[in-house]
């Protein structure tokens, strides 16, 4: 899926109102997420998401909303109780699933970032990174 990243940030930063390291982490599982279980956006795509029940954790959700294009309106993203964060991509269509969770360190580096300016950088640099640098992913069948 080819996306222009340039413009996603931008209107992920216009929908959300500010840009964090959880709405990238959104952004990007959402599309680790499409990819790995070849979903479309929209349709045919169901999302679980769990530890993502506070701010600025729940910022995430506003990711994943955007570049799957699940939303609650349509039923399909869920968010469930949690300590770790963990992401359910499920194709209804092909029966195909995936399941992601952050890389050891990466929390550990998100509270670091103190300032709002640290956390702006750190989610630009984190928006540049292969997603499988930051993510975990398990396909289950």
């Amino acid at each position: 899926m080819k996306m222009n990243r340039r413009i996603a940030l931008k209107e992920a930063v216009k929908f959300h109102g500010h840009l964090g390291p959880y709405l990238i982490l959104g952004l990007l599982a959402g599309r680790a997420g499409l990819e790995k279980t070849g979903s479309k956006k929209y349709f045919g795509l169901e999302v679980k998401v769990w530890g993502a029940n506070k701010k600025p954790r729940s910022c995430l959700i506003d990711g994943l909303q955007l570049s799957t294009g699940c939303t609650y309106g349509k039923g399909n993203i869920t968010k469930l109780n949690g300590r770790a964060i963990k992401m359910e991509f499920n194709n209804r269509i092909k029966q195909k699933k995936v399941i992601i969770t952050l890389q050891g360190l990466l929390l550990k580096k998100i509270e670091e970032a103190r300032t709002h300016w640290d956390s702006e950088l750190l989610a630009r640099q984190l928006y540049k990174t292969n997603y499988s640098k930051i993510f975990k992913l398990r396909v289950v069948n």
